[in-house]
């Protein structure tokens, strides 16, 4: 073993020690909801294809049927053989579904926040960055180099004072957030934020990953209920919208900018036609789907009063993920495990995902979930704490 290798096997071991190790488990999806995992038959809450969209025969078709007419991949970057026409309709269409002048797509919502951020940041190095603590770990790669102003998680009054300390600092500013937070489920006063942001002229970015297809008008995200309360907003077709692939939407200015500054665009390969595909079959779908929606708010509601009501600790979750804070790691995973035996996947979250002495299970649900698969899981987790 080289030098390297030695210390790759300590930290492996050290992540043993810490319950923190994580390893793959072949699954197959049987059919919304339910799947197979190491030959048991589950019950699926941690899967995020929330309003189920990831087996509707559509977007499956349109995916085949765009893979036959166009080929398998794009055979470049966008800026050299890789736009296609359809794909400029698909942008333009991604636009008016999030309400803004423009919109861009990216290979996945990580490559997306680390090149995106950084690159708005590589065009005034002196920028004031303003983050929420509990912002994504993609944000947080595309932030590296540069000094982060953090503000305790969803605390904008907070945010104001940070704000108003650094007034006197040259520099634009800049406040990055999530408008659901994926651990926690809860979500950001964009309202409130907005207010706060053009008081001090800074430039709102804004990961609606968790909140794209499942809430605001027509499934648009919080942004779309809340006009002008974002200058950047990204997402995700890989969540509730079924495929894979994610998009970033503003104005033409920005739009333009990145197109050529974001190096993490420029010098990406195209999402092939097969994906291209799915996504629009995804959004002529999701503005239809109010009654879906509506079902994973109910569960969500359903879910969280009956778990609050067993004195378990929901954190401040108000949309369709919610986690049950279990506090150690050791604790979370004997717990994910007993659920697996009584048929039930839910996803044991440990750090460095989440805070030390958080570690949780996350609870993913879907519109196709019933209201007796929900109270299953529930009478499981406190049959198990008790």
């Amino acid at each position: 073993m080289t030098s390297l290798g030695s210390h790759l096997a300590a930290a492996l071991d050290r992540l043993d020690a810490r319950h923190e190790r994580r390893r793959f488990s072949a699954t197959e999806i049987i059919e919304p909801s339910r799947l197979s995992r190491s030959g048991r038959y589950l019950l699926d809450f941690a899967s995020n294809d929330y309003l189920g969209l990831a087996r509707h025969p559509l977007l499956s078709e349109r995916s085949a049927e765009w893979g036959a007419r166009f080929g398998s991949g794009s055979g470049a970057s966008r800026l050299v053989t890789g736009t296609s026409e359809a794909c400029l309709d698909l942008e333009a269409r991604v636009a008016k579904f999030k309400g803004t002048e423009a919109a861009l797509l990216f290979a996945s919502g990580w490559q997306l926040n680390a090149a995106v951020l950084a690159a708005l940041l590589k065009a005034a190095p002196g920028t004031l960055l303003f983050t929420d603590r509990l912002i994504h770990a993609s944000l947080h790669a595309g932030a590296a180099g540069h000094r982060q102003i953090r503000f305790p998680h969803n605390d904008l009054a907070h945010l104001e004072q940070l704000l108003e300390r650094h007034a006197d600092e040259c520099g634009p500013r800049l406040i990055v957030t999530e408008s659901v937070f994926s651990m926690d489920g809860d979500r950001v006063d964009l309202e409130h934020l907005s207010v706060i942001a053009k008081r001090h002229e800074a430039f709102v970015y804004v990961d609606e990953a968790h909140a794209t297809g499942v809430l605001g008008p027509q499934g648009g995200g919080l942004s779309k209920a809340s006009p002008r309360s974002a200058d950047l907003v990204m997402g995700t077709f890989s969540k509730a919208m079924g495929s894979f692939g994610a998009y970033v939407a503003g104005s033409q200015l920005l739009i333009d900018y990145l197109v050529n500054c974001c190096s993490g665009f420029i010098f990406s390969t195209a999402l092939p036609p097969s994906v291209l595909g799915a996504i629009d079959a995804a959004i002529e779908l999701v503005p239809a789907m109010d009654k879906e929606r509506e079902i994973l708010a109910a569960h969500g509601a359903h879910l969280r009063a009956r778990l609050s009501g067993g004195g378990l600790d929901v954190a401040d979750s108000s949309t369709h993920i919610v986690p049950v804070i279990v506090g150690g790691a050791e604790e979370t995973l004997k717990l994910a495990e007993g659920l697996m035996s009584d048929g039930l996947l839910a996803a044991a979250i440990r750090p460095p995902t989440v805070p030390q002495g958080t570690s949780r299970l996350r609870i993913a649900l879907r519109a196709t979930h019933r209201t007796e698969d929900v109270d299953l899981l529930v009478d499981a987790v406190l049959a198990r704490l008790r």
